[in-house]
C-alpha cells in the first residue's frame, strides 16, 4: 500500500502538542526543581571558593562550571549525572503510554504518519531540554555576573555556548534510549527501570568494569608495572571501553571546552609537546576540535538509538 502524501504531514501538531504537554506536566516541573536546586548547592561551593581567590584569571567564568568543593562535585560533574534523569523522565513513557491509552490507533487513523508521530514526540523531548538547559546555563552566567562581578570574555561566551550545545546533543542520546524502550516495552514501569539501570551501569559500575576488562584484553607489562607506570597498551584499551559510556563521552568534550589548558584526552606524546608552553591556555578553535570526536560520538549515538527505535516501531502492532 502506497502512502499518500509526505510522511512528515502533522509533523508540526504532534511537536507543538508534545511541546506543551512537556512543559506543563508535574513531572517536568519536579525534575527542573530537582536539577536546578542541586545546580545551585554545586555553583555556591564555586562561586565561594572563586571569591577567596586574589590571582587573575582569564577565565574566571569556565571555572564556575568546573570547580568542586567537598563535598559537592562540580557543576558539570553534576550536569552530567542528573541529565539523563531529565531525559529518561520525559521518554520512558512516549509510545507505550499511548499504548495503554488505547490512543494510538485513533492518532494513526488521522492523517498523521508513524514517522511524524515518533519524529514529534523525539523533537519535542529534545527543545524540552534545550529550553531547560538554557535557562540553567543563563542562571549561571546571570549568578557569576551578580557574585563575581567580572564580565565574561568573547572566548567565555564561546567557551560556554559551546557547552550548552554539546549538553543538549548529551540529553538527545539519553532521550533517545528512553524513547526506544518506550517502544520495546508496553509497561511504562518497565521501560523506566530498564532506563534507569543502564543510566545506573554506565555511570557507576562501567567505569570501574572498563580498567578491569582492558587488563584481560591486553594484560600488563612487567617492565611498566616495576617502574609503577602503566601499559600504553593497556591504557588505550581501558580508554576505548570507557568511551562507550556517554557519560565519559559528555565529560571528556567538557573537559576539552572547560578547561582551555587541555591539551589532548588521550595519551600524551612528544610530538604533541613540542613547541608548547605548558600551561598557557589553547585557542577555542583547538579545543573544539580535541572535543569533536566526542560530540560527534555523542551525535551518533542519538542517531543510532533513534533509528532502532524507528524500525522497530515502524514493524509493531498498533491496532488496539
Amino acid at each position: 500500500m502506497r502512502r499518500e502524501g509526505s510522511a512528515f504531514q502533522g509533523l508540526g501538531t504532534v511537536f507543538v502538542k508534545e511541546l506543551s504537554d512537556n512543559i506543563s506536566s508535574v513531572r517536568m516541573l519536579v525534575l527542573e526543581l530537582l536539577v536546578v536546586l542541586t545546580a545551585l548547592a554545586a555553583l555556591y561551593g564555586a562561586i565561594d571558593n572563586l571569591r577567596q581567590t586574589t590571582a587573575e584569571d582569564p577565565f574566571l567564568l569556565l571555572r564556575l562550571f568546573t570547580l568542586a568543593r567537598d563535598p559537592l562535585p562540580s557543576f558539570v560533574a553534576m550536569l552530567g549525572f542528573l541529565v539523563p534523569l531529565m531525559a529518561i523522565g520525559l521518554g520512558f513513557d512516549a509510545i507505550n503510554s499511548e499504548h495503554n491509552r488505547r490512543t494510538l490507533s485513533r492518532i494513526l487513523a488521522q492523517p498523521i504518519y508513524r514517522d511524524a508521530l515518533l519524529m514529534g514526540k523525539f523533537l519535542a523531548g529534545l527543545v524540552t531540554l534545550g529550553v531547560s538547559l538554557t535557562a540553567l546555563w543563563l542562571l549561571v552566567i546571570g549568578l557569576g555576573l551578580i557574585f563575581l562581578g567580572v564580565p565574561p570574555g568573547g572566548e567565555e561566551i564561546a567557551r560556554s555556548l559551546a557547552f550548552l550545545v554539546i549538553a543538549i546533543f548529551y540529553a538527545g542520546v539519553w532521550l533517545a534510549l528512553a524513547m526506544l524502550l518506550s517502544i520495546v516495552f508496553r509497561s511504562p514501569a518497565t521501560a523506566a527501570l530498564v532506563a534507569l539501570g543502564i543510566w545506573l551501569f554506565l555511570t557507576v559500575l562501567w567505569p570501574m568494569l572498563a580498567p578491569a576488562m582492558a587488563q584481560v584484553i591486553a594484560p600488563p607489562d612487567p617492565r611498566y608495572t616495576a617502574l609503577g607506570l602503566e601499559t600504553p597498551d593497556t591504557g588505550l584499551w581501558a580508554q576505548f571501553l570507557m568511551r562507550i559510556s556517554p557519560n565519559d563521552l559528555f565529560a571528556e568534550a567538557m573537559q576539552a571546552i572547560l578547561s582551555p589548558q587541555t591539551r589532548t584526552l588521550g595519551a600524551v606524546f612528544l610530538e604533541q609537546l613540542r613547541g608548547a608552553l605548558m600551561g598557557a591556555p589553547l585557542p577555542f578553535g583547538e579545543s573544539l576540535m580535541i572535543a569533536w570526536p566526542q560530540t560527534v560520538s555523542l551525535i551518533a549515538g542519538t542517531i543510532v538509538l533513534f533509528v532502532i527505535g524507528y524500525v522497530i516501531f515502524q514493524r509493531q502492532e498498533v491496532r488496539a
